[in-house]
């Protein structure tokens, strides 16, 4: 549990069974390659230019910042379909809105480089993608191990791979989701000692100094101190620093941050319960009340006691999942959304309930995010598997599809032990 009661927000079960081979993940950003497969192509005219950008080293947000300084535009007026990581060579499609503007001049930057434009009359939304395609080699492993990999990788090809939100959503300090029930609670000055302070959530020591200073109260003199990408925590003591109020401190933060911790509270709870499900052996399996996910898409419809108690029924529900035609889902917690009913129901509010995450309270805040149900696996497609070695020692190489949403290092964690080169 955190300083605020919440419980650790990853998933707490696996599904695969095997003992998990040792490797280390990201351990050069060559080593993790991201394509984007798109779901719409552009036109040719309209006011958004489309964009295909390769970027390593470079978070979702500063690839934002550097487009829209190049641009001459706002941030808002990028678009983008999904937020692909930092320690990786991603290649993804953003959009840039330039009503009765040119096309920039060439983008020179040592991080990220366009591959092409293309006009398109629409600017590019938040899921508007079919999904992405990784080739991850995976270091410091057996590459004699390779067999159990495949085998492992086929099993996730037939049941689907646990749908879960890894560390990327809650920040590396775990705690996005304790900074977003705070937020959604109105406890400004417990907010802010969360992010800046030296208690709650453990902290890396290199952050010591700055953390100290903010606690004091002397909120200027930590302000040079945070690192380049604390742009959230050198915001609010800033902004203290200038005598505005702890709220006002916590809303200088990006609209963008603040949401993220937002849905990093829905995704606490979301785990929560598919972790719940897998140890009750619920993971593709209705339950009465379930609402259920219709692939490839995100159609719902509810499953019901009565629908199961007819065995014609449950058989056909049942061939369904095993056909990959429909999934159980889990909550998204917000203001709206459909919920389950019955077993479902209950079976999430007492799981709800053991986070330490006050969810009556979070729907109600003015701040809450729209809800949504979220399937509880992923289809894995298109699995490679081989083993090498080049001239940085051996490996593992895993190439696979997953469809939006879906989290590359959840498929990794459920067949191997891998921390990420940086935490190694």
């Amino acid at each position: 549990m955190s300083a605020h009661g919440m419980s650790d927000p990853l998933l707490g079960r696996r599904l695969v069974a095997s003992p998990r081979v040792q490797g280390v993940i990201k351990e050069r950003p060559e080593d993790f390659l991201v394509d984007e497969m798109p779901l719409i192509e552009p036109s040719g005219q309209g006011e958004h230019l489309h964009m295909g950008i390769q970027k390593s080293g470079l978070t979702h947000d500063e690839m934002v910042r550097v487009l829209a300084r190049h641009c001459g535009v706002r941030e808002s007026a990028i678009g983008h379909a999904g937020m692909k990581d930092r320690q990786a060579v991603t290649r993804q499609t953003v959009s840039v809105h330039l009503p009765g503007m040119p096309d920039p001049p060439v983008l020179e930057h040592p991080s990220m480089q366009v591959l092409w434009t293309r006009r398109h009359d629409g600017k590019l939304r938040p899921g508007q993608l079919r999904g992405n395609r990784f080739s991850i080699r995976v270091r410091r492993t057996d590459p004699l191990a390779a067999p159990r990999v495949l085998q492992a990788m086929r099993q996730l090809e037939r049941m689907g791979a646990p749908n879960a939100y890894g560390v990327q959503r809650f920040g590396h300090r775990r705690n996005s989701h304790v900074l977003g029930a705070l937020l959604s609670q109105e406890r400004w000055e417990d907010l802010l000692q969360e992010l800046a302070g030296v208690s709650g959530s453990p902290f890396p020591q290199s952050q010591r100094e700055a953390r100290e200073r903010f606690a004091a109260g002397d909120h200027a003199a930590s302000v040079p101190l945070w690192a380049r990408g604390d742009f959230a925590e050198r915001s609010v003591a800033r902004a203290l620093a200038e005598g505005r109020s702890p709220r006002s401190a916590v809303m200088s933060v990006r609209g963008p941050t603040r949401s993220f911790w937002l849905n990093a509270v829905q995704s606490a709870v979301f785990n929560a319960v598919l972790s719940a499900r897998m140890e009750r052996g619920l993971f593709n399996r209705f339950i009465p009340g379930d609402v259920a996910n219709l692939h490839p898409g995100r159609s719902l419809f509810r499953v019901t006691g009565a629908m199961l108690a007819q065995p014609a029924e449950a058989q056909t529900l049942a061939a369904r999942i095993d056909a990959f035609e429909c999934s159980p889902t889990g909550p998204m917690i917000g203001a709206t959304g459909m919920p389950s009913e019955e077993e479902a129901a209950e079976l999430e509010r007492t799981v709800a309930a053991g986070t330490g995450i006050d969810v009556a309270r979070f729907i109600a805040s003015p701040a809450a995010p729209e809800g949504e149900r979220r399937s509880l696996r992923m289809r894995v497609s298109s699995a490679e598997v081989e083993s090498g070695v080049d001239q940085h020692g051996a490996f593992v190489r895993l190439a696979f599809d997953l469809p939006r949403g879906g989290y590359a290092t959840e498929v990794l964690a459920e067949i191997f032990e891998t921390p990420e080169a940086s935490e190694a």
